[in-house]
């Protein structure tokens, strides 16, 4: 699920019916299409990191995130007739503790008043018993290093998890086979190398292209 602002290209790769859709946040200008599913991030990740050559970084001074803007974000997608596989609840990006108190405060306000399915972001340092019992979703964040050594034992404890800042074609094989519902990468169409990456997963995903030899063999 690239930035609902990703490259027109994710129009055709959905006519061929590859596995493409949207992530939209709260400052998103496009409306939903029927032709692609799309979920709702709280924008949480985009205030806190910046980017560099290969490289995402969290900013020193965050950018101001409005839960004002989340909120009104929600009533209009609730009046759309396309609705978003789930939101995330706020977070603290990089902070577990702060994590669990932003649910803590934000899931029963936003359940009370919205019908949509719910994500929790997980840390660094969380478990599988970190996860409220009462989310949908299990959106795996947290450091790239900590995500992929842990990310397994949330795909096993859970039945629907997305990963996010996933950049390459090896973690996009990781993740299927696992048996995640989705992934996130914001840095798929910054330049022709990554969407090539991209075009190749699903090219892979269709059957057209095979598996390097030494991919299968790391997946087997």
């Amino acid at each position: 699920m690239p930035s609902s602002g990703g490259n027109s290209i994710v129009h055709y790769w959905a006519g061929k019916g590859y596995p493409i859709g949207w992530l939209f946040t709260p400052t998103a200008k496009r409306k939903p299409k029927e032709w692609l599913p799309f979920a709702l991030d709280n924008g949480k990740f985009a205030s806190c990191v910046g980017f560099r050559p290969g490289q995402v970084f969290l900013r020193e001074t965050p950018r101001e995130w409005s839960g004002d803007l989340f909120l009104q974000s929600l009533s209009d997608f609730s009046l759309e007739e396309l609705k978003p596989r789930w939101v995330t609840v706020p977070d603290v990006v990089a902070d577990k503790e702060g994590t669990l108190k932003e649910w803590g405060e934000w899931y029963p306000r936003l359940s009370a008043r919205f019908n949509f399915a719910w994500a929790f972001v997980v840390q660094d340092g969380m478990t599988p018993e970190d996860v409220p019992e009462e989310a949908d979703v299990v959106f795996v964040g947290g450091s790239k290093k900590w995500k992929f050594r842990n990310l397994e034992k949330f795909a096993k404890a859970f039945p629907r998890v997305h990963v996010g800042g996933v950049y390459s074609l090896d973690s996009l094989i990781f993740c299927e086979s696992l048996g995640v519902e989705s992934v996130d990468g914001t840095g798929w169409f910054r330049n022709p190398t990554m969407q090539e990456i991209l075009a190749r997963w699903f090219r892979i995903q269709a059957g057209e292209e095979t598996l390097p030899d030494q991919m299968t063999l790391a997946l087997a």
